[in-house]
């Protein structure tokens, strides 16, 4: 048999060593930002305008009351 080298030994062969630790690095973030996506989607709630809504003391809504406002006269004397 010929020592003809195949496809597969030259790319194993050309393997860069530090393209490893970028690519590693890449999938890595990609991982991390999807986690943190599903995350962010999980913990926020939707509230529908058909769902039965419960009255708890952290989900009331707060409104400030206004003073009507004061009708000011120009005094001109």
């Amino acid at each position: 048999m010929k020592n003809i080298p195949t496809t597969y030994s030259l790319i194993v062969r050309s393997e860069e060593k530090g393209r490893n630790i970028f690519e590693g690095a890449v999938v890595g973030l990609i991982v991390l930002c999807t986690a943190f996506t599903g995350w962010q989607f999980a913990s926020s709630s939707v509230v529908l305008p058909g769902m039965a809504s419960t009255k708890s003391p952290a989900a009331t809504t707060m409104v400030a009351k206004v003073a009507p406002p004061q009708q000011v006269v120009a005094d001109r004397s």
